[in-house]
């Protein structure tokens, strides 16, 4: 496997079809020319799993395992509508999808489940999860896409403890997505927003 770059697609982004449509498509254009696996956020479906959590006091197990899995949600999504996208659940998967020439979409519940690598809590989100698959697939950069103006906290607060040392991150609004096409040096969506 030989992913060099993780790409974390924010669920907010499915408020603004048009603008995850075009997400979508700049990301085909950009797997023309890197190796890339898509990590989606969960949206709406996590926000589906916050509001049981808030009526009902799940267990830190439940809420973790039932947001990953609208993780897996959004995954279908972006699949069904990425050209050449390619649902994927594991490593191997991702492999086979690259030499397949198709984009591979993490549905990352299987592969977490078993290897079970972060702490179960609302503190870990799609973004930590993104940083930890970034890292197990050695992948050097992590872009986090989140919609245009998004405010407050951009990551959650165990992000800087998931990335590794050796990841590169940045956080780029989707309406500058183009800049992946462009450039390899992120510096100015760099650390400095996250």
């Amino acid at each position: 496997m030989n992913v060099e770059l993780v790409v974390k697609l924010g669920g907010s982004l499915l408020k603004d079809v048009e603008e995850f449509d075009h997400v979508l498509s700049v990301l085909a254009e950009v797997a023309r020319a890197r190796r890339l696996l898509i990590v989606p956020g969960g949206g709406p479906f996590a926000d589906a799993v916050r509001a049981v959590d808030a009526r009902l006091r799940l267990s830190d197990d439940a809420a973790h395992w039932m947001a990953i899995l609208a993780m897996d949600q959004h995954a279908h999504l972006i699949a069904e509508r990425l050209v050449h996208g390619a649902l994927v659940t594991s490593a191997a998967e991702i492999a086979h999808a690259q030499s397949s020439a198709r984009i591979p979409v993490l549905a990352p519940y299987r592969w977490l489940r078993e290897a079970d690598p972060l702490p179960h809590s609302w503190d870990v989100t799609s973004d930590s999860i993104a940083a930890w698959c970034a890292q197990a697939v050695g992948a050097s950069q992590l872009v986090l896409i989140k919609p245009r103006g998004a405010s407050g906290d951009l990551v959650d607060r165990y992000f800087s403890r998931a990335l590794s040392p050796s990841v590169s991150s940045a956080c780029v609004p989707a309406d500058e997505i183009a800049c992946l096409l462009t450039a390899r040096d992120l510096s100015q969506y760099s650390n400095a927003r996250l």
